[in-house]
């Protein structure tokens, strides 16, 4: 017999994180992420700049 507990059990466990997390969550990662993408980007074009190139 199969049993596809485990799928829906997942499922159901990912609904029970997001719930938990809330929208509040899902923003600050958002731009957490962002911060981030910011950092590296102007990170790498200051020691570009440093370089002499």
């Amino acid at each position: 017999m199969e049993n596809k507990q485990p799928e829906n059990d997942r499922n159901g466990k990912m609904k029970m994180w997001f719930k938990r997390v809330g929208v509040g969550g899902l923003i600050f990662f958002t731009l957490k992420g962002i911060a981030w993408l910011f950092i590296f980007y102007f990170g790498a074009e200051m020691f570009q700049d440093c370089s002499g190139n």
